[in-house]
């Protein structure tokens, strides 16, 4: 039974002893995989190279920008990003595989509401070596735990358009729960956007981490760094997943 207030109505949980979370500040944030490091200009000749090839026009379909197609360009889009007093973006160093020291990714903190405890990873772009690579999964946990474990924080949003499915499996396959469809949400290079909200809780948070940090020991590869144990079946609900 939920709690009552003083007129005898239904009011939420107390939050014991809650007060307002820092803001995330620029830090570097190292894994095993992957290195998460604040983004500046000096990563943008790297990013060019590696997410804007002529063959990489679908990594910016779901983008509010088109592929750009010069350093200059991509400079200009990332300059407003680095630039924004709200957000905080992060450029995705591997630490092994092809672009091992090169940045081969973006992932930024929006929505930042310290008071309430949540945060946004958005605007996340893999180059097509980095994707489906243990490294960009990597990639997304340090961002949760850092925002969970060291800035204790509630609540950690993904949202994406509707019909990016891949960016939907993704979130499902990390451990994101599918909360809803805000319609006609947003205006994306003059078309519409449907935006499906997923999110992970501080409760759920120790579960989803311990997938992820098992999913992410070296035993779960084998020599040639194929999984043993894919990640959507440790992070999936105790009643779905397979025997072992």
């Amino acid at each position: 039974m939920p709690d009552t207030n003083e007129l005898g109505l239904p009011v939420g949980d107390l939050v014991a002893g809650w007060e307002p979370r820092p803001a995330p500040s620029p830090v570097e944030i190292e894994g095993r995989y992957v290195r998460a490091v604040p983004l500046e200009s000096a990563w943008y000749a790297d990013l060019f190279a590696t997410c804007c090839g002529p063959g990489d026009g679908d990594l910016w379909t779901y983008r509010p920008v088109d592929r750009p197609t010069s350093l200059a360009e991509l400079w200009m889009h990332l300059a407003g990003v680095v630039d924004s007093p709200v957000d905080l973006t992060f450029a995705l160093i591997p630490t092994e595989g092809e672009l091992a020291g090169k940045a081969a990714g973006v992932a930024s903190y929006l929505r930042i509401e310290p008071a309430h405890g949540q945060v946004e990873v958005a605007g996340v772009l893999f180059a097509r070596g980095l994707q489906r690579t243990r490294a960009a999964t990597e990639a997304i946990h340090l961002l949760m735990r850092h925002a969970f474990d060291d800035l204790g924080y509630r609540r950690f949003e993904w949202k994406c358009d509707s019909l990016n499915e891949p960016s939907r499996r993704a979130a499902v396959r990390l451990g994101f729960t599918y909360e809803g469809r805000f319609r006609n949400h947003l205006v994306i290079k003059g078309r519409n956007r449907d935006t499906d909200w997923f999110s992970v809780t501080s409760e759920e948070w120790p579960a989803v981490r311990a997938a992820h940090e098992q999913w992410l020991d070296p035993s779960n590869f084998d020599v040639a760094g194929r999984q043993r144990v894919s990640l959507s079946a440790l992070s999936a609900p105790d009643g779905q997943r397979p025997a072992r």
